[in-house]
C-alpha cells in the first residue's frame, strides 16, 4: 500500500518534489531506501571479488573463468545502466527502482543454488541487469528530491552510508567463506531487498522527468551488450592464447565495429539510451574520462588483490576482507565531509587531488612483494587508497548531475554508471591478460634459472592459467613442495605488482584529464548561518 501522505508528490516534476514540505518530510526515506538498494549491489560486489580465489579453487576454475564471473555481471550492467536511468526518468524512478532489486534479489538466489559454473555466470549476468536498474535510479531518486543547494551532502551522506555498510561485505563474506561456503554470500542480498522494497513502496514518492518520452533504446542496448560482450571475450580469450591467436583478434575487431554501430545508432535515434548532446559539455566528458580511468584502475586493483592476499600472502578468506576494512570506513566517515569540497572549492580541485591520492596509494599497493606483516605492507596503502576515493566519489556523483539540466539526471547517472562499468568490464580483461602474461613469463623465468626436480616441473606448469599456489602443490611434498610454492607465488607477486603499478598509471592520468578537460568553476556561496 502507498503511504497516502506520498500522494502530494506522486506524478509531481523534479522541482515538486524538491520543495514541497511534504516531500521535505519524506526525504530521509528516501535516502535510506537507496543506500539500502546500492549497499545491496556494493556488498555483493566486493564479497564476490574476495570469495574468488576459492570459487577458484573449489571449482578448479581458470582465471578465465574468474574473470567471466566478475564481466558476466558488470557486462549487463554496462549494456543495460542507461536504458535503467532512461527508464526511471521516463517510467518512473520509484518503480524502476523497485523492479531493479526484485530482480537481483531473485538472481542472488539462483547464483546461490547453481549447480555448475556455466549457470553461476548466467545467474550473475541477470544480477547485472537487476543492477543496471536500481543503481541509476538510486542516485537519481535523490537528485529528483533535493534540490541543488542540498544535493551535495545528500549524495555524500549516500556514498558514506553506503561505504560504510559495503564495508561489512568483504568482512562478512571472508568468514561466510572460511566457516561455510562461498555459495552463502549470494544468499544475504534478499535480507537486504525485501525491506528496500517495502520502505519504497510505502514512504518513497514517485518521480518522473516531464521531458522524457518515447520508448526505450533496444537496438542500441543490444548493439551496446554485443559489442563489450564480443570486445572483452576477445581480450580473455588473448590472455589465455595469445595476441595472436585469430578468434581473439576477431572477436576484438568485431567489438570494436559493433560499438562504432552502436554510437552510429544512438546518433540518429529519436529516442537514444546515450544522448550524445550530453557531451557537448565540456564537465560532463572530463567527469567521464575521469570515471573510465579511476574506475577501470580501482576495479583492476580489487579483482587481484583478494589473490595476492591469499594465494601469496596466505591469509584466510576472512582476513582478507578484513584488509578492505580501512578503506571502507575511511570512505564512509568522509564522504558526506566531501560531498561539500565542490560547495568550497568547485569540481576541478578535489577531482585532481583525490584521483592522485588514490594513484599514491595503487602505487604503495605494488611494493608488499611476497612477505611482510599487514600493518608494514598494506595498512598504510589501503588507507591512503581510501582517502584518495574519499576525495573523489561524492565531488564526481554530484559533478555528473550539475553538469546537465535537471531533466537529464537520470540519463546523465546512467551515463556515468554505465562508464564506471566499461572501465571495470575492460580494466578485468586487460588487467587480467596483462598480469598473466607476467605471470607465465615469471614461471618461465625460474624454471630456467633454477633446479628443481621433474615433479616441481610438472606442478608448475600445471598451475598456468590459474592463480591457485597450494592446490597445485598439494600432490607433493616436502622440498619439493616449498619450492613449487615459492616461484608460483613470487610469479603471482610479480603479476599483481604490475597491474598495481598500471592502476596507479591509470588514477594518476584521470586526475591530468580532470586538471585539463574540467573546468575551474567558481564555488557557491556559502551560506550564513
Amino acid at each position: 500500500m502507498i503511504n497516502p501522505k506520498s500522494r502530494p508528490c506522486d506524478e509531481g516534476t523534479i522541482r515538486s518534489v524538491a520543495t514541497d514540505p511534504v516531500c521535505a518530510r519524506q526525504r530521509p526515506w528516501i535516502l535510506v531506501v537507496t543506500i539500502l538498494g546500492s549497499a545491496m549491489a556494493y556488498i555483493d560486489e566486493s564479497v564476490v571479488n574476495v570469495a574468488l580465489p576459492v570459487i577458484e579453487a573449489d571449482l578448479q576454475a581458470s582465471i578465465g573463468v574468474m574473470q567471466w564471473l566478475i564481466n558476466a555481471y558488470t557486462l549487463s550492467l554496462a549494456a543495460l545502466v542507461l536504458i535503467g536511468g532512461g527508464a526511471g526518468d521516463r517510467f518512473g524512478r520509484r518503480l524502476v527502482f523497485v523492479t531493479g532489486v526484485a530482480i537481483f534479489a531473485a538472481a542472488s538466489l539462483w547464483c546461490g543454488f547453481a549447480p555448475d559454473t556455466a549457470q553461476l555466470i548466467l545467474a550473475r549476468a541477470v544480477q547485472g541487469a537487476g543492477a543496471a536498474l536500481l543503481i541509476p535510479c538510486s542516485l537519481a531518486l535523490i537528485g529528483a528530491s533535493f534540490d541543488e543547494a542540498e544535493r551535495g551532502k545528500a549524495i555524500g551522506t549516500w556514498a558514506g552510508v553506503s561505504a560504510i555498510a559495503a564495508a561489512v561485505g568483504p568482512l562478512l563474506g571472508g568468514w561466510i567463506v572460511d566457516h561455510a561456503s562461498w555459495r552463502w554470500i549470494f544468499l544475504i542480498n534478499p535480507f537486504v531487498a525485501l525491506p528496500a522494497i517495502w520502505i519504497a513502496l510505502r514512504h518513497v514518492p514517485e518521480s518522473r522527468a516531464p521531458a522524457a518520452a518515447g520508448g526505450l533504446d533496444w537496438p542500441g542496448a543490444l548493439l551496446a551488450f554485443a559489442g563489450l560482450g564480443s570486445l572483452v571475450f576477445g581480450l580473455i580469450a588473448a590472455s589465455e592464447h595469445g595476441w595472436r591467436d585469430a578468434t581473439a583478434i576477431a572477436t576484438v575487431a568485431a567489438g570494436v565495429l559493433l560499438l562504432a554501430a552502436f554510437v552510429w545508432v544512438e546518433r540518429r535515434s529519436k529516442s537514444p539510451m546515450m544522448p550524445l548532446d550530453l557531451f557537448r559539455s565540456r564537465n560532463f566528458n572530463g567527469v567521464n574520462i575521469l570515471t573510465l580511468l579511476l574506475y577501470a584502475a580501482l576495479a583492476g586493483c580489487f579483482f587481484f588483490l583478494p589473490f595476492d592476499l591469499m594465494q601469496v600472502h596466505g591469509y584466510s578468506a576472512t582476513l582478507a576482507g578484513a584488509v578492505f576494512l580501512p578503506f571502507t570506513i575511511i570512505m564512509g566517515g568522509l564522504s558526506r565531509w566531501s560531498g561539500g569540497l565542490l560547495d568550497r572549492f568547485g569540481a576541478r580541485l578535489p577531482l585532481v587531488v583525490g584521483p592522485a591520492i588514490a594513484a599514491l596509494g595503487f602505487a604503495l599497493l605494488a611494493m608488499p612483494g611476497g612477505g611482510g606483516a599487514y600493518w608494514t605492507t598494506f595498512l598504510i596503502p589501503i588507507a591512503t587508497l581510501g582517502f584518495g576515493m574519499a576525495a573523489s566519489v561524492a565531488p564526481l556523483s554530484t559533478s555528473v548531475i550539475n553538469a546537465v539540466p535537471s531533466d537529464q539526471a537520470g540519463v546523465a547517472s546512467g551515463v556515468n554508471n554505465a562508464v564506471a562499468s566499461v572501465a571495470s568490464l575492460l580494466a578485468v580483461a586487460i588487467f587480467g591478460a596483462v598480469a598473466l602474461d607476467v605471470y607465465h613469463r615469471a614461471i618461465d623465468r625460474r624454471l630456467a634459472t633454477q633446479t628443481v626436480s621433474a615433479e616441481v616441473k610438472r606442478a608448475v606448469e600445471a598451475a598456468r592459467g590459474k592463480f591457485l599456489v597450494e592446490a597445485a602443490a598439494m600432490a607433493i611434498h616436502g622440498e619439493d613442495r616449498r619450492a613449487t610454492e615459492t616461484i608460483l607465488r613470487e610469479a603471482l607477486a610479480e603479476g599483481v605488482g604490475l597491474a598495481m603499478l598500471l592502476a596507479a598509471a591509470l588514477a594518476l592520468g584521470g586526475a591530468v584529464a580532470s586538471a585539463v578537460a574540467i573546468r575551474a568553476d567558481r564555488p557557491a556561496p556559502r551560506r550564513s548561518g
